[in-house]
């Protein structure tokens, strides 16, 4: 399956197209709007900047964006089909005729909506079934599908083949989990807005300094449960149950979203943010999206398991000029500091990723570690060649110096994607039993690995190798 149909250009459909081409499918548009590819275009900035980033190895080859005058030219040939159009049941229901007139054989309509059931949408012959997703959907891994159950079979494969985690409900409701969830937050929020309680910079806050830190790594019950102490969710339930018949909440009613609270809830919310523009939020969002989602994959908790389960689908490996790729990889906004550029830091953790790789290479890898031995690192030199950007997609070769006894000595070079040569790292390391924590030689096979490689490199030229701090060679 390579190509998608996307059929409505927006908020949803641009973010679509862009987790699409981003992970190597080609997307044809259909949008009547005239600014479609317009708003397209500043969605996939962002998403080139943000979703790579993720990423220990590099996604794949981006594929072709193509923007149709109709539905059938979109449609025709597309392995899938993504409608994200208004949310209007009628509107829906006249954009599924002309979509099902062009499907291909077997082919089906992945609806957006975030809130009809598919039942509703299929009331009209289409053959829909529901993968909702949360915006910004090429960073959000959640896609919730609902429908018939042969048509979530067909879409389930796809979704995880694109870095997302589907959840298939287990029963038909309108506006599925997720957005059950923050329509009741939602609620509240506007009570409290109604009736004086918080304003909406008051209420956001209450929400990132708080439960919302803990609801991105554990979720909610996971979250009551550590509340319960060591006696676990049961504890928590007869401490906290009685509450939930206290009068503390308005989840059954909805203020009335007359011209006053309409204005209140403007007027404080261009106090709170209209100082920025609505794409200076979305890259701010996004920054912080990658600086969390790049700490909950150290753990794999959450999200972060889905990026890292992803990840192991990508490709890596191969050479340029004879020596190995130890490491592809876009710099994220965490590598980079106040001058905008990627910060000292950050080469050496460049270096310490493209040592592993070198390492799983010569068969130090995983199981070898488990198993009780590994190479720890003894000295370092960085020379820093050049600038590099957020969002700059660097690769890294390794070539062994020498591999004999317990020592490994590595020189990475780290280059642009226009060759350019961004940095050399020149590292030392030294074979080490884990249980006793003293240097031995390595097992036969890496060390024998280790010497084909270093005999493969040997006599070629390795700039800025051997020198001191401070010399320009």
């Amino acid at each position: 399956m390579s190509r998608a149909a996307i059929i409505g250009g927006g908020v949803i459909g641009g973010g679509w197209a862009a987790r699409f081409l981003l992970n190597g499918w080609d997307v044809a548009v259909f949008d009547p709007d005239p600014q479609a590819a317009r708003k397209i275009g500043e969605v996939l900035d962002n998403a080139r900047a943000s979703l790579p980033a993720l990423y220990d190895r590099p996604l794949p080859p981006e594929g072709k964006l193509t923007f149709c005058a109709s539905i059938k030219e979109a449609v025709s040939g597309a392995d899938w089909v993504q409608e994200s159009v208004s949310e209007r049941l009628e509107l829906k229901h006249k954009v599924y005729a002309q979509i099902t007139e062009a499907l291909p054989k077997g082919g089906f309509i992945a609806s957006s909506t975030s809130g009809f059931k598919a039942s509703d949408l299929a009331s009209g012959g289409a053959p829909v079934v529901v993968v909702h997703p949360f915006n910004p959907v090429y960073l959000l891994p959640l896609a919730e599908i609902s429908g018939e159950a042969a048509l979530c079979d067909k879409a389930l494969p796809v979704v995880v083949s694109i870095g997302m985690h589907p959840l298939v409900l287990r029963k038909e409701i309108d506006a599925f989990i997720g957005n059950r969830f923050q329509e009741a937050v939602w609620r509240e929020a506007l009570w409290m807005l109604r009736d004086g309680i918080a304003t909406t910079a008051e209420i956001d806050d209450t929400i990132r300094m708080s439960f919302g830190l803990r609801w991105a790594q554990m979720g909610l019950f996971e979250t009551y449960r550590i509340a319960g102490g060591e006696a676990g969710m049961q504890s928590y339930l007869e401490q906290f149950g009685p509450s939930l018949h206290w009068p503390w909440t308005k989840l059954m009613d909805v203020p009335e979203l007359d011209e006053a609270l309409i204005a209140a809830i403007t007027s404080q919310s261009d106090a709170q943010s209209g100082h920025l523009s609505i794409r200076e939020l979305e890259r701010l969002r996004d920054d912080n999206l990658v600086a969390i989602l790049r700490g909950l994959r150290r753990t794999g908790s959450g999200a972060g398991g889905v990026i890292v389960g992803h990840e192991q689908t990508l490709a890596m490996g191969g050479e340029i000029d004879g020596l190995p790729i130890t490491l592809r990889r876009a710099v994220p906004v965490t590598w980079t500091d106040y001058n905008g550029h990627m910060n000292e830091a950050a080469y050496l953790e460049l270096g310490t990723w493209a040592t592993d790789g070198l390492m799983r290479l010569v068969g130090a890898d995983d199981g070898y570690i488990a198993s009780g031995k590994s190479y720890f690192t003894v000295d370092t030199r960085i020379r820093y060649l050049d600038e590099v950007a957020r969002g700059a997609m660097l690769t890294v070769t390794t070539q062994v110096l020498s591999g004999a006894g317990k020592t490994m000595k590595l020189f990475h070079r780290v280059m642009k994607d226009d060759g350019t040569l961004a940095a050399t790292l020149e590292t030392l390391l030294l074979h080490t039993d884990l249980t006793t924590r003293r240097a031995c030689p390595p097992e036969q096979h890496v060390a024998q690995a280790l010497e084909t490689l270093a005999t493969a490199h040997a006599g070629r030229p390795a700039e800025g190798a051997g020198g001191a701090v401070g010399d320009r060679n």
